[in-house]
């Protein structure tokens, strides 16, 4: 990485932003607040273990690149089961997620806000992309939540596309995004085949974020995966911004 990038795209998960308090059953008890109708009373207890049984069964989907949404769950789940709620279903979901991982401070990586104001001052843009379930519409809700200071040109939810990173595709949407070429853009993640692989086949330069996971070293990584010349390996932010720096003062 000799030159500057224009932009840097990151991850959600696992790089920007954890989820350290994670517990289905408590969104689906915060949904049953809006429960108007529930004919064979289904209890959240029950409503919680279909969901994450049919979300297991969708695994060979997503493998093969495909990216469901959890509005769509939630109206198979509700539905399937005679159930009504007093709330549309995009509401449902910003609830569920609320409660099912609250947005504390814990969420948030070790010196990711210095990075992100390093970045805003360095004149450096930023975006996101992450394969996740939940709408671009809550993903940008929480983002913004938790980093209130920062402002991320775009965040890309790969529910809202139907495809999962390593897909190129999504990385060249970024791209026509931000009017940039693949060389002027870095992405940072923290899944090597989702992330860096992604991001090398559309052309992209490949940052491997390897930090702390809820507090914990991340397991061992593969040899290969961390033996990429081409691709920093970094463990906390301020190597990243270490890096930007080494390559402004030459």
């Amino acid at each position: 990485m000799k030159q500057k990038p224009k932009m840097i795209l990151f991850d959600y998960g696992g790089t920007l932003l954890c989820e350290p308090d994670w517990d289905m059953l408590r969104g689906e008890k915060a949904l049953l607040e809006h429960v108007t109708l529930n004919p064979h009373r289904y209890t959240p207890e029950e409503l919680c273990s279909w969901e994450k049984d049919y979300f297991l069964s969708l695994q060979p989907v997503r493998d093969l690149g495909a990216e469901p949404t959890e509005i769509q769950m939630l109206r198979l789940k509700y539905e399937l089961h005679g159930i009504k709620l007093d709330i549309s279903y995009e509401e449902a979901e910003f609830i569920f997620w609320d409660y099912t991982a609250p947005m504390t401070a814990e969420c948030i990586y070790p010196n990711v806000c210095e990075l992100l104001s390093f970045l805003k001052e360095s004149g450096i843009r930023t975006g996101v992309i992450s394969n996740i379930g939940w709408t671009g519409a809550a993903l940008q809700r929480r983002i913004n939540t938790l980093l209130p200071e920062h402002h991320f040109e775009f965040i890309l939810a790969s529910s809202d596309y139907g495809l999962r990173k390593p897909d190129s595709r999504l990385f060249r949407i970024a791209l026509e995004k931000a009017n940039l070429k693949p060389e002027d853009v870095w992405f940072c993640g923290d899944t090597y085949d989702k992330d860096v692989e992604g991001a090398k086949e559309a052309g992209l330069s490949a940052v491997f974020y390897q930090g702390l996971t809820n507090g914990h070293a991340r397991q061992a990584r593969p040899s290969q995966e961390l033996n990429d010349k081409d691709v920093p390996v970094i463990t906390d932010w301020k190597d990243l911004i270490e890096i930007l720096k080494n390559i402004e003062s030459k």
